[in-house]
């Protein structure tokens, strides 16, 4: 799912609830499959600005597990796209979830360095206002400055990405963050 237009908004404690929605029809489908169901990105953090979009892991035990969570999800309506090049976190996507907030699906299982690097900067996020507003601030700067070009919104708050990640422990992570 691309983005095609670069839109930041200020939280809106809705997400929360957009959230809880999805995970309830993700664990109707997926049961014991799941080891939990993380939200995850900046529509996860209180007072973040984010683009109104809400970033859901699915962690799983292994991929001993991921063919069966995979065919529980294509009977919701979710179709594997791969792991778009990053290991251990696959891809999926959807087009007939009207009735649920604009979300990306991932699934990843418990050891995956994309599973703790998305769970490691979202709870250094929830306790550092400080943290949160500098990168609110490069996130909605990026979307007036590029917001037909996701690219170059990802290029422009990288440097503030970095160095909030170099803040947590995060420093060996990728340049491109999905949050």
């Amino acid at each position: 799912m691309r983005t095609a237009k670069v839109i930041v908004l200020p939280y809106n404690p809705e997400w929360q609830t957009d959230f809880e929605k999805i995970k309830a029809e993700l664990s109707d489908a997926l049961g014991q499959l799941a080891l939990s169901i993380e939200h995850v990105g900046s529509t996860s953090v209180p007072g973040m600005s984010a683009k109104p979009c809400i970033d859901i892991d699915v962690v799983i035990k292994d991929y001993s597990v991921f063919s069966d969570v995979a065919n529980h999800l294509l009977q919701i309506g979710y179709i594997h796209e791969g792991n778009l090049g990053i290991p251990d976190r696959e891809a999926f996507d959807y087009s007939d979830k009207h009735h649920l907030q604009r979300h990306h699906l991932y699934v990843c299982p418990q050891g995956s360095a994309e599973l703790h690097r998305h769970i490691t900067f979202r709870n250094f996020l929830k306790s550092a206002p400080d943290a949160v507003k500098k990168y609110s601030k490069a996130k909605e700067t990026a979307a007036l400055l590029f917001p037909d070009d996701i690219d170059k919104y990802i290029q422009y708050k990288s440097p503030c990405i970095e160095e909030l990640y170099n803040q947590c422990g995060l420093n060996n992570a990728t340049k491109e963050a999905g949050i």
